[in-house]
Parts: C-alpha cells; sequence; structure tokens
C-alpha cells in the first residue's frame, strides 16, 4: 500500500489487516500527513519509509511476491496546490509512473490508483459518472487527472492489470486538520474561528472513509482492469451546514463561524454516481448524521493524536492560510 501511513491509507490498511487477514507492506514517505502513529497499533504491516518518486524505494517495497499495488500516496489539499504546485506534479504525476514502472518491472498483479471527484470539476446538477469528462480546477486535481490518463496508457499500451477509484469527499478518524471536518472539529474543541470560505454554499458528496475503503476493496477483488469506479458518499450536504452541525456536536457556538476570502477556482458541487461499484456488491453502510457524530467523537477521543499535529508545523501553515494564529 503507497501512502498507507495518511488518512485514507491507514485505514483501508485496518480493513485489510482486520477482514482480510493480509500482509500488507506499506510505502509511505511520512510527510506531515503520512504517520508512523496511524500505523503503530498493527504489527502485521512492515512500514518501507521512501517516496513514490525514488526507484529504489519502490523496488524495496515491492520486493518478491507483492500481488497488488494499491495507490494512496498523493499530495491532496488543495489550498497547498495553489501555493506549491511543484510538489504535487512531482508526486502525484512522477510518483504515479515510478509505481507503474516498478508493477511493470516486478509482474505484479493488480495496481488500483485511488483517484477523487475532483478531476471532473464543479457540476450543478446531477452526478458524475465514470464517462464525464475531466475537468479539473486547481493543480491538485489537475495532477491526479494527469495520473489517471497514465495509468490507463499503462493498461491500454502494456496490458498492466490497472484500473481507477474516484472516491468523493471523504472524512473520519486519523484526517489531517487541514481538511475542513477536522479543522473544524479541533478548532471548536478549542474555541478559536471557524473560517469558512465564501457563502459557505459549496455542496460536497461526503464519504465515510471506511466505507471507501470496502469499496477499493471490491474494485481490487471484482474490478475490471482498464476501468474507472467512483465511489460516492450516501448524502450530500452544503459546507456551511457541515459546520454548523460540527458547532451543535461540540458544544460550542455558532458565534465562532468566520466567513473568509474564497479560494481561487472553488468548485461549487462534487456529486458521484456509483452504480457501477454497487454493481460489484458495494453499499455505503455510514450516512453523513452517523460518521459525523463517530468522527467528532473520535477526535474528543484522542487528543494524544492530534496534539502532537495541532503544536507543529500545522500552526505555521494555518496562519499563513488564514492570516491568524491558533489560540
Amino acid at each position: 500500500m503507497c501512502g498507507g501511513a495518511g488518512f485514507i491509507g491507514s485505514n483501508f490498511v485496518r480493513i485489510r489487516v482486520r477482514e482480510e487477514a493480509d500482509e500488507v507492506v506499506v510505502l509511505d514517505k511520512l510527510t506531515y500527513a503520512g504517520r508512523r502513529e496511524n500505523l503503530a497499533d498493527l504489527p502485521e504491516v512492515s512500514l518501507v519509509v521512501g517516496d513514490i518518486a525514488d526507484q529504489a524505494a519502490v523496488d524495496e517495497a515491492i520486493g518478491d511476491g507483492v500481488d497488488a499495488i494499491v495507490n494512496f500516496a498523493a499530495e491532496t489539499h488543495v489550498d497547498r496546490s495553489i501555493a506549491q504546485p511543484d510538489a504535487f506534479v512531482t508526486t502525484n504525476g512522477q510518483g504515479t509512473y515510478q509505481l507503474l514502472e516498478g508493477a511493470r518491472r516486478h509482474q505484479v498483479a493488480r495496481y488500483v490508483q485511488i483517484s477523487t471527484d475532483e478531476v471532473y470539476g464543479s457540476i450543478e446538477e446531477g452526478s458524475f459518472t465514470e464517462e464525464s469528462p475531466i475537468v479539473p480546477s486547481s493543480p491538485y486535481s489537475a495532477s491526479k487527472a494527469g495520473a489517471d490518463l497514465l495509468v490507463q496508457s499503462y493498461f491500454h499500451t502494456y496490458g498492466l492489470e490497472a484500473l481507477i477509484c474516484r472516491g468523493s469527499n471523504n472524512y473520519g478518524p486519523y484526517q489531517y486538520p487541514e481538511k475542513l471536518i477536522p479543522l473544524m472539529v479541533l478548532n471548536a474543541l478549542h474555541g478559536d474561528p471557524l473560517p469558512v470560505y465564501g457563502d459557505g454554499m459549496q455542496v460536497r458528496n461526503w464519504l465515510y472513509v471506511e466505507d471507501f475503503g470496502r469499496g477499493i476493496g471490491h474494485a481490487l477483488a471484482h474490478g475490471h482492469a482498464g476501468e474507472v469506479y467512483n465511489v460516492g458518499g450516501p448524502d450530500e450536504a452544503p459546507n456551511i451546514e457541515v459546520v454548523k452541525r460540527i458547532v451543535e456536536l461540540t458544544g460550542a457556538d455558532e458565534s465562532i463561524i468566520e466567513y473568509v476570502t474564497d479560494r481561487p477556482g472553488h468548485d461549487r458541487r462534487y456529486s458521484l454516481g456509483s452504480e457501477k461499484i454497487r454493481a460489484l456488491g458495494w453499499e455505503a453502510r455510514v450516512h453523513f448524521a452517523e460518521g459525523l457524530e463517530k468522527t467528532v467523537n473520535w477526535y474528543r477521543e484522542n487528543t494524544d493524536w492530534w496534539e502532537p499535529v495541532r503544536s507543529g508545523d500545522y500552526r505555521e501553515y494555518y496562519e499563513r492560510q488564514y492570516g491568524r494564529k491558533l489560540g
């Protein structure tokens, strides 16, 4: 699993170890969002610290006998891609290339690329299907779209058994607090302002991270090489409604909500149709109301996980991004 020490990756690793009894090798660079702590209670996992854009690290991780590569490794935060797009091109583009070449060299039987609904751009009504055109809006989504096209080219050109899973907005345990939900939860618990972009009416299709992990597992086991599978959440909600619900769940006051200047190129609405992955036997199990409450409770009960994050380089990032310090 590449990027298996990050948010979605580590949750997927937990599912594979717990439900499939898999032996898992994780290749992770351990950047700010990839943490040893996310795998510390999983002795079944072998961690190789390295960069997916480094051929030697890829070869070490694949070794002998790896039967599948699942690539979660990516720079993922749109705000950071606007400020520093070069890191996104390197990891999401060059890194995917090195993994595909590694899969060819070692004759890996299966390759799954983890992608995002953001490659489709924004949609006013209805939902994207796998046949919808790719119209990325940010350096992040453009780098992911490019990686997807590269994966498909390796299927068509080299016959690599590769497929793509595109997820909608994930949330749940172990998510780094630059993303909307953990950012708002931790700020609300501390009484810090809750910075909401623009009017807060950007609509997202929310998917509990374990549901995405199970969808990826279905695609890995039953999906067809060369195909794309959308994995969308069961519920949509505008960002401002999500923030107000977090205020309620944390016992904070709505007066700490603060509207800030919208980010450039901010997509208005995402929505994924998931009929194709459902045909493989997958269904989302967790609706947003339940999942959000579970997520808030997890952050409330796991201060030892997020306190080191919130007191480190994240504070400098937050000040640069929002023009104010955390309390």
